[in-house]
């Protein structure tokens, strides 16, 4: 039987691209999101570039791009980059994974190693340098490379426990505070006439914040898919610094009108070398970076093993570590940020404040041991660390000629990397069980007695107690 309308049973023909209405819509959809995933990289990308020339606009004013020093605050950024991914990447080998009062002697051993080298090749640092102020951008270059292989083989050890990882972890920190010696030696021979040493260190400083910023989410992705691929990560950030070092300006090898600190010793001046302003600013900003790294190993094995009340789980325990080493590092830039924005900073004064600061917030979080006190501590810790480091700077910039500018800076930089490390060590040793409950105090007692150290030693005080009155001296 047979009927007149069209046949319903079969689908009409479709002609050549013709499509059905279904079909026609997820086409449409498909073509949409095409075109959105296209516009948002379009927009990511030019906002990316904007981002970029912007902050090398930044990196290059007041006459930082004419003197060379945009290359080294990028360089600064690179390193902080590749420092962020390397200590990710470590994040659950040493300080987290380890924290348990089983696990401390690995890291005391790993503290003990990382003091040693420092002991003894701290006091050639600088002198090297200066000597052979020729090869400083290798020198630079070679920290960068070395990172870079030491990272590449730290990727192969992290998982199978090899005493392989202990060495290349303890060449990656060396080379490190290597670099930073290095760094302090150039950043005089690159500052323009515009600005102020001070104000060309913190703006050195700002870039490894920005550095560091900028890289954690990329090594926290890489370190999703696997804790090797975020020291691979850092390894390709290490490589890249390297080629950005040895194409530094040939000023930063320039020893012209320079001359080492540590030269025969004069009358009244200290054994260092240092004059007794800087030398006194120094022994200042020990205390508050000992306690920067006692508070860093100490909080991380005491709120792991013995949480707070209320943070027992592991994931809370392991957020109340985060948000007190975490305050500390705001802390750290918000210095920076008012060392940046302040008109003058009184050196002298701001030494001993930063000391008697972080005296006031440990003896307030050990009475009042709980989590917002410690987040302060970790807070004024962070802040009062910069200040007092930005402060030493401008000492040495005035109070030590220009030709021994990079024999001061690394001498300085040299030793507070060794009171970070003096500081770490006591506080995985405090941290034990038996007598974390003192931990804070002691602290407290042993960061006094050095800032009563400190202010007898003040040259105002000794020139003081030096002077004779006029009346002994007419009856002499």
């Amino acid at each position: 039987m047979s009927t007149d309308g069209p046949d319903l049973s079969t689908p009409p023909e479709r002609g050549p691209g013709e499509e059905t209405p279904a079909e026609t819509g997820s086409v449409r959809a498909a073509k949409a999101t095409a075109r959105g995933v296209k516009g948002f990289a379009r927009v990511t990308g030019r906002a990316s570039k904007a981002t970029v020339r912007t902050a090398r606009k930044a990196a290059g004013a007041q006459g930082a791009e004419r003197s060379g020093l945009n290359r080294l605050i990028e360089l600064h950024a690179a390193n902080a980059a590749g420092d962020s991914a390397f200590a990710i990447a470590l994040a659950g080998t040493v300080f987290f994974a380890g924290a348990t009062s089983g696990q401390r002697g690995p890291v005391l051993l790993f503290l003990g190693l990382t003091m040693v080298p420092f002991a003894i090749v701290a006091p050639l640092i600088g002198p090297f340098l200066d000597r052979f102020s020729h090869g400083r951008r290798w020198a630079i270059g070679a920290t960068f490379a070395l990172r870079a292989f030491l990272c590449w083989v730290l990727a192969g050890t992290l998982d199978d426990g090899s005493p392989w990882f202990y060495v290349a972890a303890l060449g990656v920190l060396v080379s490190s505070k290597a670099y930073g010696v290095a760094k302090a030696a150039a950043v005089p021979r690159l500052v323009p006439q515009e600005i102020t040493l001070v104000k060309a260190n913190g703006r050195v400083a700002l870039a490894g914040v920005v550095g560091a910023c900028a890289s954690a989410p990329l090594a926290g992705a890489a370190y999703w898919i696997g804790p090797e691929w975020a020291c691979r990560y850092a390894f390709v950030v290490f490589t890249v610094g390297t080629v950005a070092a040895i194409l530094l300006p040939a000023k930063v090898d320039s020893s012209t009108g320079e001359e080492s600190i540590d030269g025969p010793r004069r009358p009244g001046r200290p054994s260092s070398g240092l004059p007794p302003r800087v030398a006194f600013a120094l022994r200042a900003n020990c205390g508050p970076r000992l306690l920067s790294g006692f508070l860093t190993m100490f909080m991380t094995f005491v709120l792991m093993t013995e949480p707070l009340d209320g943070w027992e789980s592991k994931t809370k325990a392991t957020l109340s570590v985060g948000l007190v080493v975490g305050a500390a590092g705001l802390g750290n830039t918000i210095g920076i940020l008012v060392a940046s924005l302040a008109r003058r900073i009184n050196p002298a004064a701001m030494v001993v404040i930063a000391l008697l600061a972080d005296i006031v917030a440990l003896v307030v979080a050990t009475l009042f041991f709980s989590l917002v006190p410690l987040i302060a501590l970790g807070l004024t810790v962070g802040l009062m660390q910069y200040l007092a480091k930005v402060s030493l700077d401008s000492t040495i910039q005035s109070g030590v000629p220009v030709r021994a500018h990079a024999s001061a800076f690394a001498k300085g930089d040299t030793t507070l990397q060794l009171a970070w490390v003096v500081g770490g060590f006591l506080g995985v040793v405090l941290s034990y069980p038996a007598v974390n409950g003192i931990g804070l105090g002691f602290a407290a007692v042993l960061l006094t007695a050095w800032a009563v150290f400190v202010l007898r030693s003040s040259p105002a005080r000794r020139e003081r107690n030096q002077a004779t009155p006029p009346v002994e001296a007419a009856r002499g």
